[in-house]
C-alpha cells in the first residue's frame, strides 16, 4: 500500500448569527449544528497527534467572500503540523494571502472548476505541494456521465459540485481528477456529499475510482463512523490519507486509539 497513511481531522468553519467564527457539523452538507471554537479545536488536535489539520471556510465561495484569514492566523499559531485551508480561494493572490496567514497548503474547489488555469498558476508560483484540489462529489444515476461504476447493483457516475455542494457542474469527477493532476495539483481531497455526516463509511466506489485514475495522492473524506472505515478506505480504495470530523469532534474515538487500531491491522501509519 505504499507510504505511511495519514489521519487528518477537519473543521468546517462558518460565521454564527453574531458574525463569530464557529465550527459546524452536518449531514449531506446540510443541517449544520454548532460544534465548537475553531482555535480551541485546532489546539486540541495538534496535541492529540493528528498528522495534519484541515480548516474549511464552508460558505466563503457560496457567499462570494474571502476566507476568514484572521481566524486562519489564530489557528496557525496553535498547530505545528501541516495546515490546509480552503474556502473562497479564486486567484493566485488569494493563495499567497492564505499561505502568508500560516497555511501550508490551500484547498480549492469552486475557483478551480470555474477557471482550471488557477491550478497551473498556483503550482507554478508556489509549488504543487501547496495546491490541493477539493472535489465535492455526488452520485448520479442518469446517462450523461463519462465514467461509471457499479454500486449496489446500479450503475452511477460522480458529478463535481461547487459552492459548497449547492450547484452542480455536469463535470465528471474522474475527468476532473485527471485534469487537476495534469495541471499540477499536489493532492486531491475527495468529499462525498452522499456520505457526508452519515457515519456509514467512506464512499469506496468514489475514492477507489479516483485513486485508480491518478497517481496524485488522494485524501478520502466524508462518512467515517469508526476506525474500521479508515481501514477499508486504505485497503479497498488505496487512499493515501483519511479525513474525519464527527468521530473526533464528539470524542467517539481518539486519534491515538484510531492509529492503534490501524497499526494492529498492519496499516503503516505515522506516530
Amino acid at each position: 500500500m505504499g507510504l505511511t497513511k495519514r489521519i487528518i481531522p477537519c473543521i468546517d468553519v462558518d460565521l454564527d448569527e453574531d458574525g463569530t467564527p464557529a465550527v459546524y457539523t452536518g449531514v449531506n452538507f446540510e443541517d449544520l449544528q454548532y460544534t465548537g471554537d475553531p482555535v480551541q479545536m485546532a489546539r486540541e488536535y495538534n496535541e492529540a497527534g493528528a498528522d495534519e489539520f484541515v480548516f474549511l471556510d464552508i460558505t466563503a465561495s457560496a457567499e462570494g467572500r474571502e476566507t476568514m484569514l484572521d481566524v486562519v492566523r489564530a489557528v496557525a499559531d496553535e498547530v505545528f503540523i501541516p495546515l490546509t485551508v480552503g474556502g473562497g480561494i479564486r486567484t493566485t493572490d488569494d493563495i499567497a494571502e492564505t499561505l502568508r496567514a500560516g497555511a501550508d497548503k490551500v484547498s480549492i474547489t469552486t475557483g478551480a472548476l470555474e477557471r482550471p488555469e488557477l491550478i497551473s498558476e498556483g503550482a507554478a508560483a508556489f509549488g504543487s505541494q501547496c495546491i490541493v484540489i477539493s472535489v465535492d462529489a455526488r452520485r448520479r444515476y442518469d446517462d450523461v456521465g463519462e465514467h461509471y461504476v457499479e454500486v449496489d447493483g446500479e450503475s452511477c457516475w460522480f458529478e463535481c459540485t461547487k459552492k459548497g455542494g449547492r450547484e452542480g457542474t455536469g463535470i465528471d469527477v474522474i475527468e476532473w481528477a485527471e485534469t487537476a493532476a495534469e495541471r499540477g495539483a499536489g493532492e486531491l481531497f475527495v468529499n462525498s456529499i452522499d456520505r457526508d455526516g452519515t457515519k456509514d463509511g467512506y464512499d469506496l466506489a468514489l475514492t477507489g475510482a479516483v485513486c485508480d485514475a491518478v497517481d496524485t495522492p488522494v485524501i478520502a473524506s466524508s462518512g467515517c463512523g469508526e476506525p474500521a472505515d479508515m481501514y477499508d478506505v486504505f485497503t479497498e480504495a488505496d487512499a493515501d490519507a483519511a479525513l474525519a470530523a464527527s468521530i473526533f469532534h464528539f470524542d467517539s474515538y481518539s486519534i491515538e486509539a484510531t492509529k492503534e487500531y490501524l497499526a494492529d491491522r498492519g496499516i503503516e501509519i505515522r506516530w
